[in-house]
């Protein structure tokens, strides 16, 4: 058999098996493991032996459990109610405020944290019920919150980024600060989205009345005190990694190790506190161990039977398709693979045959650069894709932690203005490339 029809037999074989429900990188694993074998025999256990080691060889590995400890702290030790208390005192009294505070609360979030989960729960259950209670528009504020929600896999510390840089090989510093700019554009497109609805009917998210004004004038300035400390842990984390003064696995641990004394100081992190930070954070690092584990098993034997030449011969050589029209091409399908699939599942998936390929394509820059700015185009369509029905992730995070009357086609309809804004916001970064690589041109000198 053509090593181009083994590999469409294994590239079938494990979207029916992901269709039966099975874990991603058990998938991914099992189909890389069988190929391996059944083409080299024995000789095809040193695929996932030489995968392992250079997963435990790949140092920058080492930030993943840092940063997602750091988000867990600061989520289980509320400091992220302080935080949005701030926001609704400072914000509240303009029409749309309080949805307008907690976009911010989740671009904040988001450089904590590096996931999306977070970001919903917190403003599931903190943001919304606040919402809801003031006669904001149902539909409006859980598009918002699920659209901001999204920014955790774009904005740094983003979690997404380094499972991509791992299997394209690629710095994990360069591709942060490449979404940082891009995810900034997204919130501010959410933000000015917000209040031009809430100017044009202010009955979608009316302002605090006169009475809670007065009373919130003096909890200003000691909320603002309060509201301010995510800030410092940020700055202190990210400064010296931006001007070189620390490596990005140092500016990690500064992070976390702040983050955790800050809690203890205030007296917040106590025994479940521990114990619950832990037991998640090593959960989600583990699960994310695995799935690059397995991503580079079957990456590698896609790359012996041959396939990423076969698909570049086949679109710029049998098809003639222009290199844009392959890259929009390729976007499409993660927009197609988005609404029945997780991010992981799609990068595992296409990655050994996507990544090889825009290496190659002539989009007028180097092809690091073009790696680089790929991996913002990429985490920016898993965005899309965890609010896209009919099997988005997030949709289904949402009606299990929005109150009974917001039902699920109400969340449904609250995404569509929402996916709209951020398929402007992919379009716009695919037009101006500037946008992911200026920050990492300058930091790096390149």
């Amino acid at each position: 058999m053509p090593y181009e029809y083994i590999a469409l037999v294994m590239f079938g074989g494990m979207l029916v098996m992901l269709l039966t429900g099975q874990r991603v990188f058990a998938v991914i694993g099992f189909i890389g493991a069988v190929a391996g074998l059944a083409l080299w025999g024995t000789g095809g256990s040193a695929i996932p032996f030489t995968s392992a080691i250079k997963l435990m060889n790949w140092y920058p590995m080492l930030t993943l459990p840092m940063f997602v400890w750091m988000g867990y702290v600061m989520s289980e030790t509320r400091m992220a109610d302080d935080l949005y208390r701030m926001f609704h005192v400072w914000f509240g009294p303009i029409p749309g405020g309080l949805a307008i505070g907690t976009i911010l609360l989740m671009v904040l979030i988001s450089a904590m944290n590096g996931l999306s989960v977070a970001g919903l729960a917190i403003g599931a259950t903190i943001a919304l019920p606040e919402m809801l209670r003031r006669g904001y528009d149902k539909r409006m504020i859980t598009g918002i919150i699920q659209g901001g929600s999204s920014l955790g896999i774009l904005i740094p510390p983003s979690v997404v980024l380094v499972l991509y840089a791992m299997i394209a090989r690629q710095p994990v510093g360069q591709l942060w600060l490449a979404g940082v700019f891009p995810g900034l554009l997204m919130a501010g497109v959410f933000l000015l989205y917000i209040v031009v609805r809430c100017a044009r009917n202010p009955a979608l998210g009316p302002p605090l009345s006169a009475e809670e004004r007065l009373a919130s004038r003096g909890e200003r300035f000691r909320l603002l005190r309060a509201g301010i400390l995510p800030f410092a842990i940020f700055a202190a984390m990210m400064g010296p990694f931006i001007y070189g003064w620390a490596s990005l696995v140092e500016a990690s641990v500064i992070g976390a190790a702040i983050a955790t004394l800050v809690a203890l100081v205030r007296g917040r992190m106590t025994r479940r506190v521990f114990e619950s930070c832990m037991v998640q954070t090593l959960g989600v690092s583990c699960m994310f161990m695995w799935i690059i584990l397995a991503a580079l098993a079957f990456g590698a034997v896609f790359d012996g039977l041959g396939a990423v030449k076969a698909l570049e011969d086949l679109f710029l050589q049998d098809l003639g398709l222009s290199p844009w029209t392959i890259l929009v091409l390729m976007q499409v399908s993660f927009l197609v693979m988005g609404m029945f699939l997780d991010d992981t599942a799609m990068l595992v998936i296409v990655a050994p045959l996507y990544v090889p390929l825009v290496a190659k394509l002539d989009l007028g820059m180097p092809p690091q650069d073009a790696l680089i700015w790929y991996g913002v185009l990429y985490t920016i369509t898993c965005q899309i894709a965890y609010i896209t029905p009919p099997f988005g992730y997030n949709l289904f995070l949402m009606r299990a932690m929005a109150p009974d009357h917001v039902t699920l086609g109400d969340i449904y309809r609250s995404i569509v203005p929402i996916v709209a804004l951020m398929l402007v916001t992919l379009i716009v970064v695919m037009a101006f490339p500037g946008i992911a690589l200026w920050l990492p041109h300058l930091v790096y000198g390149q």
